[in-house]
């Protein structure tokens, strides 16, 4: 078999393994602060995680397989590796880079939410109360 398609293979299989990985690390512990974002609202939680693990695939997915291209032929066991160091290191930093913006935004809602709750009143006003000596 050809090494060039080997290289393919192993790529494509390490790649979108670590993206599914990824995914569902994010999709499991980014649900807490869409929570806490959310105030509790479950259902509605659920549906933008899973918007955004749905983003995340078809984003990683994408740029795996627009990356897949071997421009040199691969010969040789140690091409090979040295084919596969390059992009699944590529891979690897564009996962990071998606995992810091995930985080970013979703640390982004929750600040905003936060914020939004300090700016409203625990109880709603009861009544008025003219002022002392007027």
């Amino acid at each position: 078999m050809d090494l060039t398609v080997v290289a393919y293979v192993v790529y494509l299989l390490i790649s979108i393994g670590l993206t599914v990985w990824v995914a569902r690390t994010l999709s499991r512990n980014g649900r807490v602060f869409i929570g806490d974002v959310l105030a509790g609202n479950e259902k509605l939680a659920d549906a933008v995680n899973q918007l955004l693990v749905v983003g995340f695939y078809l984003v990683n997915i994408g740029f795996v397989t627009l990356y897949l291209r071997q421009t040199d032929e691969v010969r040789s066991a140690r091409e090979l590796f040295e084919a596969l160091s390059v992009k699944l290191g590529v891979v690897l930093l564009v996962l990071g880079v998606m995992h810091l913006g995930n985080v970013w935004v979703l640390n982004r809602m929750r600040r905003r939410g936060i914020a939004e709750r300090r700016h409203t009143p625990p109880v709603a006003p009861q009544g008025w109360t003219a002022p002392a000596g007027a």
